[in-house]
């Protein structure tokens, strides 16, 4: 996603952090907390650090990585015909060790899914390691009704907040 913005990483390498949201943690300072703790867990010497983390979440419930098909059925009944919040934040971790962040918010309406539909797409397996059990970037899409918001935000990297962010940091981008 970031050629999208004209760039090249140089290094791309998971943080080895726990995501385990605290107890009574909102969706959004869940995903701010998470995008600042990858970001610090970086390694230093790399210059910027980006790092993000996206998250689902219907009412106050943060819907978890669907790791198993139950876990993405549930995620997949409990979007179904209901309106919900994808929350996308951003860190940026410049040379200084300043700590720069961002967040959007995406509301995403699923129609109303049918069995066979929830079925279907769980033998897809699209929903394997994606947060609330589905990625837009694929056959989902085609059960989202509407969006409002970023659509690079509910993939995972909210190119318009990052490119804001990187601008703001003094990286140089056009």
């Amino acid at each position: 996603m970031l050629a999208r913005l004209g760039l090249e990483p140089t290094a791309i390498a998971p943080a080895d952090i726990d995501e385990t949201p605290h107890k009574a943690e909102l969706p959004h300072d869940y995903a701010r907390r998470m995008a600042h703790e990858k970001a610090e867990a970086a390694a230093s010497d790399a210059g910027f650090v980006l790092a993000g983390d996206t998250v689902v979440a219907v009412g106050r419930r943060i819907l978890p990585k669907a790791e198993d098909e139950a876990t993405a059925r549930k995620c997949l009944e409990l979007v179904s015909g209901r309106r919900h919040r994808v929350l996308s934040a951003i860190a940026l971790r410049a040379p200084d060790d300043t700590i720069r962040e961002r967040l959007s918010e995406t509301v995403v309406i699923f129609k109303r899914l049918s069995a066979q539909e929830i079925d279907d797409y769980i033998a897809s397996g699209e929903w394997d390691g994606k947060a609330g059990g589905y990625a837009i970037q694929g056959i989902a899409e085609g059960l989202i009704s509407r969006i409002q918001g970023s659509h690079s935000g509910v993939v995972g990297l909210p190119l318009f907040e990052t490119r804001a962010l990187l601008k703001a940091a003094g990286f140089p981008i056009a």
